[in-house]
């Protein structure tokens, strides 16, 4: 009973909250995130210190990565082998790190592929020469120390960077809640920029976009982003930068030479060749991948001509492929003060500059007590020297000489230790020279050690000269142009296909097909068992093919996606996402600027063009608002708005003409009366719209009813003219019982 009240009770709510927030806190501030002093993450610290442990600096021999990496986890950190040996990887890859700090030998991956890398018992490593950007100066006091995970050993709790690594390298990693997507920057921009900002605290943000005109990627190709999203990037701390490849000609073929940062040349040529079989590039006809060691990217476009234009295919390449590549940007880290935060670029600076003030401070300061203890002990030194052979006498007749000594010349404990540990040989006549001049040269050091610490201006100026120096000797041009480019712009399928006419045929139970040429008659093809024709249209492969649901709603699908008429077609419901019970009534085509009429057998209707029934929507388009117990009548196309006539019959044999200039011109809607029929017949169905006509000038009109027809014309046919809305008059004795009407010339 004892043991179970000794044990911590909670509410599982309480511990699980407890418990998430405990993990989401490590996983933020010790694994994903970068720390703005050396922007290391712990596993890239604990690698970079484990491998100055084992004294593998850039001059050393390199060792096996498994010696590595077995001692970052033995000693550093506890976890998984293949994710602390990726992150080696990546700092040795000078593809992914635009200012490598491993130096690796074997299989370290390639930019095609940069997990290809060989395992850590077949490949060698060593610090690069920029390590010591990060290591130089650990030893020199200017770092706390924290215990390793078991406390047997001690580890920093961060490097002491001589430059902005987080910028320099930048990093990406994705914690609990947050992530951070920093670029890498030029080493010389960045060191320039802090200068500045050294001199002029007050820097605006625009001063230092002067010096850092935006990230610079270990790649050669450009960054098209415009100077005024990269600087709203660096006000803001989020935003994007694109990156394009570059590209030359020679003798016509289009020679890709260099490619967005971690792009990979084998998956761009299987994007352009998964285009060019689904036949999107007729105007390439061959790929190539002639890259080497002498040229790492080299890529050979071949177009089919020297007629093709090279900067279109080049820019639809671009907007298809990853030739072209957005890079988030997301400036979060670990700030000066512990807590992570999204920053701007002149608070990432300032707080480094902060950090770099407060290391060099700490280091000098270490150097300053190490003199200063110095001098003590040669203080001592010389004392023995000059009474040295009372100082023998006492060593060699007292128990206790350090006490006697102590004593005797007014020593301290550590001035009588040092002379007891003197050697016999340092006692000849010229030490004392040494003494005197070691004391000389220490004095001058601690006189300018403290000159430095109580000058901040001093201390400013020791900041801007080291971060020079650092700057030509680490320090290179930039990789990655920043030049303003055109818009990418896909070019449409369209564009590209060879026109031909095709003729788009319907089926009434909504099968589809397009047959080649106009010069088929699509009721003499097969049709299914139960099926039969509907409608058809005369098209091209370069326009759009329109249908219309008994809805009122329209659709469109592309002519060269329909399939062939070589067999019985597809269902449109395929590519068509009509409402339940609806069925297909009409299948149009014309030119964007075409109009068209569009009429209920309600007698409603209105003029729009072809534009307007287009859509990409796969539910398609509220078109022709249809009232209660109404259907869509065969659309009408317009030659002239101004002089073309209307022509509307009901199925009891009343006619009216209008002029179609009196119908409204709607994008969509119910449109407006064209013919009057009594409500209550309307509304039984006895009396309705059965067909209207479009009349150009001088046309006639045949009007059939059963298998007889009437053709009107002239005086006739100006009977049956009036205003739109009105009753219209009925047709002779035997032409009443109307099915069609049809304008003839």
């Amino acid at each position: 009973m004892s043991n179970i009240e000794s044990v911590e009770q909670l509410p599982l709510q309480q511990f699980t909250e407890r418990a998430y927030l405990e993990y989401s806190m490590y996983v933020i501030m010790d694994r994903a995130l970068p720390n703005i002093g050396d922007g290391l993450k712990p596993v890239q610290r604990r690698i970079i210190y484990a491998m100055s442990e084992l004294g593998l600096k850039s001059s050393a021999k390199f060792k096996k990565s498994a010696r590595t990496v077995g001692d970052v986890l033995g000693k550093f950190h506890p976890h998984g082998d293949s994710a602390c040996y990726e992150a080696m990887v990546l700092m040795a890859q000078s593809f992914s790190y635009r200012y490598p700090v491993v130096d690796g030998q074997g299989n370290w991956g390639s930019p095609d592929d940069p997990k290809s890398f060989a395992a850590m018992r077949y490949t060698e490593a060593r610090l690069a020469p920029y390590a010591e950007v990060l290591l130089k100066e650990l030893a020199q006091g200017t770092v706390d120390w924290v215990p390793n995970f078991d406390g047997t050993l001690d580890e920093p709790a961060i490097l002491p960077a001589r430059l902005p690594n987080i910028l320099l390298n930048g990093t990406t990693g994705i914690a609990v809640g947050m992530a951070t997507d920093i670029p890498p920057h030029n080493l010389r921009e960045v060191a320039n920029a802090c200068i500045h900002l050294l001199e002029n605290p007050n820097a605006k943000l625009a001063d230092i976009c002067g010096f850092i005109k935006g990230p610079d990627f270990p790649t050669e190709a450009e960054i098209i982003t415009p100077a005024s999203d990269i600087k709203k990037l660096y006000q803001t701390g989020n935003g994007g930068i694109r990156m394009r490849a570059t590209y030359t000609t020679e003798a016509d073929d289009i020679v890709i030479t260099h490619l967005p940062h971690q792009v990979s040349g084998a998956k761009i040529l299987e994007q352009i060749a998964h285009q060019m079989q689904a036949k999107k590039l007729p105007m390439v006809v061959d790929l190539r991948d002639e890259s080497d060691h002498e040229n790492p990217t080299r890529l050979i476009i071949v177009p089919r001509s020297n007629r093709v234009d090279i900067d279109s295919l080049m820019k639809h390449l671009f907007a298809t492929t990853d030739l072209e590549k957005s890079y988030r940007v997301n400036l979060n880290l670990i700030g000066i003060d512990g807590k992570p935060q999204v920053k701007d670029l002149k608070t990432i600076l300032s707080e480094w500059l902060s950090y770099r003030r407060q290391t060099v401070t700490r280091r000098l300061q270490y150097r300053l007590d190490k003199v200063i203890a110095r001098l003590h002990i040669l203080e001592g030194l010389l004392i023995a020297f000059l009474n040295i052979d009372e100082v023998i006498k006492i060593i060699r007749e007292f128990d206790h000489p350090k006490t006697e000594l102590i004593k005797r010349f007014k020593l301290t404990e550590i001035q009588a230790e040092a002379i007891l540990e003197l050697k016999l040989r340092h006692l000849a006549k010229l030490e004392e020279i040494k003494i005197r001049g070691e004391q000389d040269e220490l004095n001058k050091e601690q006189s300018q050690l403290q000159s430095l610490l109580n000058s901040p201006q001093k201390l400013t100026k020791l900041l801007q000269q080291e971060i020079t120096e650092d700057a030509k000797i680490y320090g290179d041009s930039r990789k990655s142009p920043i030049v303003e480019r055109d818009e990418a712009v896909a070019i449409k399928v369209v564009d590209i296909l060879p026109i031909d006419p095709v003729t788009v045929i319907l089926s009434e139970k909504g099968w589809v097909r397009a047959a080649k040429g106009h010069d088929i008659d699509p009721t003499q093809l097969n049709y299914k068992s139960g099926d039969n024709y509907l409608a058809h249209a005369y098209s091209k492969t370069n326009m759009p093919a329109i249908f219309l649901d008994s809805t009122g709603r329209s659709y469109s699908i592309d002519c060269h996606q329909l399939p062939s008429a070589r067999g019985q077609g597809e269902p449109i419901t395929g590519k068509l996402n009509p409402p339940a019970g609806a069925h297909f009534c009409t299948v149009i085509s014309e030119q964007p600027n075409t109009q068209i009429v569009l009429a209920s057998s309600a007698g409603y209707g209105f003029v729009t063009t072809i534009a307007d029934c287009v859509t990409k929507n796969r539910n398609g388009k509220a078109l022709l608002t249809l009232p209660e117990n109404s259907n869509i009548l065969n659309v009408q196309t317009v030659c002239d708005y101004e002089t073309d006539q209307v022509a509307i019959a009901t199925n009891t044999g009343y006619l009216l003409i209008f002029p179609l200039s009196s119908l409204p011109q709607l994008s969509k809607g119910k449109g407006n009366k064209m013919l009057a029929i009594p409500a209550a017949k309307l509304k039984t169905n006895e009396e309705f719209v059965v067909d209207i006509a479009i009349l150009p000038y001088k046309a006639k009109l045949k009007v059939f009813s059963g298998k007889r027809y009437i053709t009107l014309s002239g005086n006739d046919l100006n009977t049956y003219i009036g205003e739109r809305g009105r009753r219209g008059r009925k047709l002779p004795r035997g032409y009443q019982r109307v099915n069609a009407i049809e304008a003839t010339s």
